[in-house]
């Protein structure tokens, strides 16, 4: 993601200090574990013109959850605020930067997973296909109807680990019917999850992060 949007022209600076937005623990119920480390998301990023993550669950947090999470706090205001800065990468490129090229080259049949929090939350769904429709060579299928869930959900996928794989699996299923070879999705999460239940199932599908074909890794 750093080197598309380096070779873009954006000015780009890493925070070393940054942790984790407080979602695994405002998911689980751990309001004030969640509050804790939210604080410190909002003041690593205080200063920051715009804030870009390459996962969309990342971004409906800050955006969607901070503001009930800091409902009567001090920090309500400032909570509030960052979410109007904070992007998905897709979103950032297309919608801020107005770029749905970026000179990228993939010569596969691929499909595209949409993240369940990207469409349902971040209500993104046409921003990651106009970048992917003008990757020169890419053969890029879609399939029928709504985005479905790779199974992963966070928790849910350890604490439920026999019905998340059966998730994951008939996702799998889906664009093997649909003879892809590779996967494309906009979420770390997504990736990780179907790059490990094709691995069990010794299925040489590559799952790729949308931010990997753009920057043609």
């Amino acid at each position: 993601m750093a080197n598309v949007l380096r070779r873009l022209g954006v000015k780009l600076k890493y925070e070393a200090s940054q942790t984790c937005c407080g979602q695994p623990a405002f998911n689980s119920g751990y309001k004030k574990e969640a509050l804790q480390v939210a604080k410190h998301f909002i003041e690593v990023f205080r200063d920051a013109e715009v804030i870009v993550a390459p996962s969309s669950s990342c971004v409906a947090m800050v955006r969607n959850f901070y503001p009930p999470l800091f409902a009567g706090h001090p920090k309500f205001a400032e909570a509030k605020a960052l979410g109007q800065r904070v992007f998905e990468f897709s979103e950032f490129l297309v919608k801020k930067l107005g770029v749905v090229d970026v000179n990228a080259t993939l010569a596969r049949k691929a499909g595209f997973h949409n993240s369940c929090h990207s469409f349902r939350e971040l209500r993104l769904q046409e921003e990651p296909l106009a970048l992917l429709r003008n990757v020169r060579e890419l053969d890029l299928i879609v399939p029928p109807g709504e985005p479905v869930c790779c199974g992963f959900g966070g928790l849910f996928s350890i604490k439920f680990e026999a019905i998340a794989s059966a998730m994951t699996r008939s996702r799998l299923e889906t664009f093997e019917q649909l003879g892809v070879e590779t996967i494309i999705s906009n979420d770390p999460g997504c990736v990780m999850q179907m790059r490990q239940e094709a691995k069990a199932r010794r299925n040489k599908m590559e799952v790729l992060h949308l931010a990997e074909v753009l920057a043609g890794c």
